[in-house]
This record gives C-alpha cells, sequence and structure tokens, in this order.
C-alpha cells in the first residue's frame, strides 16, 4: 500500500463515524465513543479537519432532509477507499507486532 499516508487517529475516527451521514454534533460524540474517550474533538478542530477532508474529496456537506439550517456530512466513494485502505494497513501493523512481541501481547 505505498503512497498511502497513514491517518491521523482523529481523522480515522471520523471518517469512521460518516459510515452513515451525520452531523458534526454527531460526529463528536461517535469519534469520542469509539475511540474509547482517547480522541475528544473540539468543535473548531472539528470543523476544520471536515473542512480539510471535504477539500481533498473525501466527504461531502449535505444539506440534512426538511432543515436547512443542519447540515450532514457524508462519507464519498474516495474516502471510503481511504478508510478501508487504512484499515488493512492497521490489521498489517497489528499482524506484525504480534508475529514479533507473540506471548507478550
Amino acid at each position: 500500500m505505498p503512497g498511502n499516508p497513514a491517518l491521523t487517529e482523529a481523522t480515522y475516527y471520523i471518517l469512521l463515524s460518516l459510515h452513515r451521514p451525520c452531523h458534526g454534533y454527531g460526529i463528536m460524540q461517535q469519534t469520542e465513543e469509539l475511540s474509547g474517550g482517547r480522541v475528544r474533538l473540539a468543535a473548531g478542530t472539528l470543523y476544520g479537519a471536515l473542512n480539510s477532508l471535504c477539500d481533498k474529496g473525501w466527504i461531502v456537506l449535505e444539506a440534512a432532509d426538511g432543515d436547512s439550517r443542519r447540515k450532514e456530512y457524508r462519507l464519498t466513494d474516495k474516502g471510503r477507499e481511504i478508510l478501508v485502505r487504512e484499515v488493512k494497513r492497521l490489521k498489517e501493523l497489528a499482524r506484525n507486532g504480534e508475529m514479533i512481541l507473540g506471548e507478550e501481547l
């Protein structure tokens, strides 16, 4: 998987949170829950990351049905591909660690 830079933990969990369309506050909640409380995103950090992910074409912003004020973000096909590659990369890291450390784990 050369050429695929590692995602930050925050980016990984944001993308993972968007397996279904979600609004900003929901992304913050899911990220914290999925990471076991390790990743807590402040609003400014989250929206900066969301803007960056939109610029990369990994997610898109959509108006939620019936409410023009509430915005939802959705994972794009490109974003899903990036997320799948990252999961494969993380699995490889874990396999290599288990192979070397074996019983220590």
